[in-house]
């Protein structure tokens, strides 16, 4: 295939997503992989292959993964952290490519559903490594988790606790943790912030539930209790809520020791690791988080006189968000009154429901040609039925955008495909790596056969 040339466009600060200016031949910068180019020829590569040959190639709504920022990013936490088990949070995206590169770099894999544990086990994965959690495991779920001999099961409500130790004996223990509810408030959006009181997750630490939970597991003899687990929310971008949790929950584990004799030796501070979505977004800094936590985990237990126990973490969005592009196709550019332009595009809310959902922000960029003409102010929605299908508000895009071009939105590899829907029977995208100059599919398109696949015919 020839490839050719094109220019990126880089539009100046705006609410729709800020770009500063970057020379041809220059480092793009956040929030794009490490990797993306502005060539000198016009071109926006990343991991080097160009982002407009790969959508005529793979045809849009295309996601591309770039490999090498998935792998640094792992090795990043590992080096960070060397003391630590370092978990990849599988619901932020999960294909067999990805669990194989999380696996060669030596993380852990922390699932919540079959179907995520299915693949896990099917490309092979370490079970050793894997944690499995989630608010309502079925006994199916369980079953399989036992079955495959996974590391670690997160115990989140009481009847978890007998349903589980049925399934053990004291000859074939099942190590576990409980999670516990510290009553800390973080992350960016009240749907996500799981360490306060009053949603559906873990066993609150206040009034005596976190309690609770440990005597009943530690009464079973084929529960080997290992540790403490939390989730505070996500999308964090400060290290002090999770100094918070460590400080309560190692109070707990003084308690556990206190009542029953038992130090509990691990402990598990959960995800959530803030990233940016759009140039100048704060972000949650690994360097300090990684200086801190254990820190204060140490002088906390000093304070109680506890030994240290081992910490595990489970970033998701942090390895993955950073080395995802989406690219779209402009399939209609209209101006409404009030002079308000609109950029409809072949995606939308079935590949990404975070606008939506959240109200959540992205930059986006106009790419795969040269653009003559000067900005102005678009909202990038999607082609669904629902006046909420908005990709990016306020985007500064060239003047003489039109149908046929391409835009990409960065940022976009966690929580969009892993959440992405079937609505109005538009087939999820296909997701391709990129790395050293080559491009190389992962998921292909999903396409009406396979809707029809499913149904059973009258």
């Amino acid at each position: 295939m020839t490839v050719t040339p094109v220019r990126s466009y880089l539009p100046p600060p705006s609410a729709g997503g800020p770009h500063p200016a970057t020379p041809p031949g220059g480092v793009v910068g956040s929030p794009w992989p490490a990797s993306a180019r502005l060539e000198r020829s016009g071109e926006l590569t990343v991991g080097g292959v160009s982002l407009a040959d790969t959508a005529d190639r793979f045809g849009t709504p295309v996601y591309v993964l770039d490999e090498d920022e998935v792998r640094t990013r792992c090795r990043a936490y590992r080096a960070a952290l060397p003391g630590a088990d370092v978990y990849y949070a599988a619901k932020a995206f999960l294909c067999s490519a990805l669990a194989g590169w999380v696996a060669e770099e030596g993380l852990g894999l922390d699932v919540c559903s079959e179907g995520e544990l299915r693949l896990a086990a099917a490309v092979g994965f370490p079970p050793e490594r894997i944690l499995l959690h989630g608010n309502a495991k079925s006994p199916a779920e369980l079953r399989l988790a036992r079955r495959l001999r996974v590391g670690r099961i997160v115990l989140d409500n009481l009847a978890e606790i007998p349903r589980l130790a049925a399934m053990t004996s004291a000859q074939t223990p099942q190590r576990v943790l409980v999670r516990v509810v510290p009553g800390v408030a973080a992350g960016h959006h009240e749907a996500v912030r799981t360490g306060v009181a009053g949603q559906k997750f873990g066993f609150g630490l206040d009034g005596g539930d976190a309690a609770e939970a440990v005597r009943r597991v530690l009464a079973q003899p084929g529960l080997v209790l290992g540790g403490l687990h939390c989730h505070l929310g996500s999308q964090i971008d400060s290290v002090e809520p999770y100094l918070a949790a460590v400080d309560r929950l190692v109070a707990l584990l003084a308690a556990v020791r206190d009542e029953h004799g038992v130090q509990l030796p691990e402990l598990d501070l959960g995800g959530g690791h803030g990233v940016p979505y759009a140039p100048g977004e704060d972000a949650l800094d690994l360097e300090t988080f990684a200086a801190l936590v254990p820190a204060r985990l140490a002088d906390a237990c000093e304070r109680h006189r506890l030994d240290v126990p081992r910490l595990s973490v489970e970033p998701g969005r942090a390895v993955v968000a950073p080395a995802g592009i989406a690219v779209y196709r402009v399939l209609a550019v209209k101006q409404q009154g009030g002079g308000r332009v609109f950029a409809a595009v072949d995606g939308g809310m079935s590949d990404n429901p975070r606008p939506a959902l959240y109200g959540a922000r992205y930059s986006v960029r106009a790419i795969g040609r040269t653009f003559a003409a000067g900005t102005q102010e678009v909202d990038v929605v999607g082609r669904h039925c629902e006046a909420g299908d908005v990709l990016v508000r306020g985007a500064r895009l060239p003047a003489d955008l039109r149908p046929g071009d391409l835009l990409a939105v960065p940022a976009a590899g966690a929580y969009q495909l892993s959440m992405a829907s079937g609505y109005n029977l538009v087939g999820r995208p296909a997701v391709a790596a990129l790395r050293e100059g080559r491009a190389r599919l992962l998921i292909r398109r999903e396409t009406v056969e396979d809707f029809r696949a499913r149904e059973i015919s009258p």
